[in-house]
């Protein structure tokens, strides 16, 4: 096999990776409140609630991973977790009812946060640290591409398959994730050997830059804060505050999502042109105009130019990160940073959700969360920019 298919071949579980952690584990939840609240699963209070706890659960796998993979390696790891996540989609086809369903969905919803979270911070460097540098780029595009396919697929399969019943969508979900998953397993995952102790100058001793890879990882928490607004607020910010109702909110929620689709791909395009940290500085700085954009007009245009923009922009933040980080770091050293990386954003995250939940609460309207979200993002431009200017010898 030539590098380049088994850069090919590595992207591909990589993404297979991402699109059931976080595509399919976490996004595909959203569309599905309507369905689950309307056929008297959960009241709109509860499945509020088993959105979150996954987010929780998300939070404490970005913490226990790096952990979890120096006590039983990064194959027992990724194999244990695939088979949690593709069981989590089975197991909320049943419908239990009552206290005893709200505490059954709770239970799953909290461990494929946990196995997301794990999947991402283990499976992207597992992938990117195995692939030679002048692929790195493209494999990074692969690996990221899967949260883009679940955000396309929230929004346009996921609320066809609901018209059919919530039953049959998450068995849908799960024969399908179970196919990835099983490919993913046989074709990489399960031949996976450790990588062997070595740094970029041949000296296990060898220092790591760690400011340059420090103001990467800020940049990626402020990123988290940034994105907050559109991912929770934006379809019920156009339908309600807008008052332009929920069909063409959903519309620009789609859009949102033909974005993310291209995201990684566009990114992996500019860091093969330019290197993974001006490109990522450079992708910032675009993700703040397209955030800021709803502050300035509200016309059609303007909404579609960002939900497309942010939409593109969220995982192409996350590839451009992964591989700055891949790029500054040794091959042993990728998924421990990886980890604090996606502990950074997933802290911000939660804190972004609750503050600016409870901030819309007391001032019923969502603008001034995108201009908290704009400041935001441009302090993470700032950080990543002087990253891009830090020399690493």
């Amino acid at each position: 096999m030539t590098d380049r298919a088994a850069a090919t071949r590595l992207g591909m579980a990589g993404g297979i990776a991402t699109l059931l952690g976080i595509g399919m584990a976490r996004f595909a939840y959203t569309p599905l409140i309507p369905a689950l609240v309307d056929a008297g699963w959960f009241s709109t209070h509860d499945a509020a609630y088993l959105g979150a706890i996954n987010l929780l659960g998300y939070l404490f796998g970005a913490a226990l991973a790096h952990r979890a993979t120096l006590m039983f390696g990064a194959r027992a790891v990724l194999g244990v977790c695939l088979a949690i996540t593709v069981v989590s989609f089975y197991a909320c086809a049943l419908n239990l009812g009552g206290d005893i369903g709200v505490y059954w969905y709770g239970f799953w919803r909290l461990a494929c946060g946990v196995t997301g979270a794990m999947l991402v911070v283990v499976g992207a460097p597992a992938a990117l640290s195995r692939v030679a540098p002048e692929h790195r780029a493209r494999t990074g595009a692969l690996v990221f591409t899967g949260i883009g396919l679940g955000v396309m697929a929230s929004g346009t399969l996921v609320p066809w398959l609901a018209d059919l019943g919530v039953a049959v969508t998450w068995l849908a979900l799960a024969l399908i994730s179970s196919a990835l998953a099983l490919w993913s397993w046989r074709a990489v995952w399960a031949g996976l050997t450790p990588l062997a102790r070595t740094t970029k100058h041949g000296d296990p001793s060898a220092a790591l830059p760690m400011l340059p890879i420090m103001l990467v990882i800020i940049g990626y928490g402020l990123d988290a804060i940034g994105f907050v607004p559109h991912t929770l607020f934006w379809v019920d910010y156009i339908a309600r505050e807008l008052g332009q109702g929920l069909t063409t909110g959903s519309l620009y929620w789609v859009l949102f999502g033909v974005g993310a689709a291209c995201g990684p791909i566009a990114a992996g395009a500019l860091a093969s042109r330019i290197d993974f940290r001006p490109a990522l500085a450079v992708g910032l700085a675009v993700k703040t105009v397209a955030v800021a954009l709803p502050l300035v007009s509200v016309h059609p245009l303007a909404l579609g130019l960002s939900s497309f923009f942010v939409g593109m922009l969220v995982p192409g933040t996350v590839t451009l990160t992964s591989g700055s980080i891949a790029a500054l770091a040794t091959p042993e050293r990728q998924q421990q940073l990886w980890g604090w990386a996606t502990l950074s954003f997933a802290l911000a995250q939660a804190a972004a959700a609750y503050g600016m939940s409870g901030a819309y609460a007391h001032m019923a309207s969502y603008r001034p969360l995108f201009a908290v979200a704009a400041l935001s993002l441009v302090l993470a431009t700032i950080s990543a920019a002087w990253a891009a200017t830090r020399r690493v010898r």
